[in-house]
């Protein structure tokens, strides 16, 4: 008789059986898009039905949303070099990225619903500026410069 998969990863320490965190890592999941550089106070990454606190060198996928609390940061740069700097009481999502190294092809789609977002160019933004779009409650930014700031209440 085999024994369903759990649905967490078990971790032995000491003889013991301790549950952690899920695994996200999953055969045909999305890859990393992005990883935490810089993480202050309460940082939050929501994949799926997850909220996990997020941590320098977390991964960040399509699709994930960052929340940030009262006084939470976080800085993260994606594959291309794209710099992104989520302010306290934030709600971004990285709603679409995709990137490709070498023919240095790609979009993205960041949704700020609520707070603040800082936005350093990397090469999309630099080689496809029309594929690289911020959105927030009440308009769409086409990304033609390199650094910027968004805000939103």
């Amino acid at each position: 008789m085999t024994m369903p998969p759990l649905p967490f990863k078990p971790l032995l320490l000491a003889g013991l059986l301790l549950a952690t965190a899920p695994s996200f890592a999953q055969p045909g999941a999305p890859s990393r898009a992005g990883t935490y550089k810089d993480v202050v106070g309460e940082v939050f990454t929501v994949r799926g039905a997850h909220r996990l606190p997020a941590q320098p060198g977390d991964a960040l996928q399509a699709a994930d949303t960052v929340l940030t609390g009262e006084t939470g940061s976080a800085a993260i740069v994606l594959r291309d070099g794209t710099e992104l700097v989520v302010g306290p009481r934030s709600n971004t999502t990285l709603v679409r990225y995709a990137f490709d190294a070498t023919t240095q092809e790609g979009n993205m789609l960041v949704q700020l619903l609520r707070g603040s977002l800082r936005y350093v160019t990397g090469l999309i933004g630099k080689l496809h500026p029309d594929k690289t779009e911020i959105k927030t409650p009440t308009l769409v930014v086409g990304v033609r410069g390199t650094d910027f700031i968004v805000e939103t209440p």
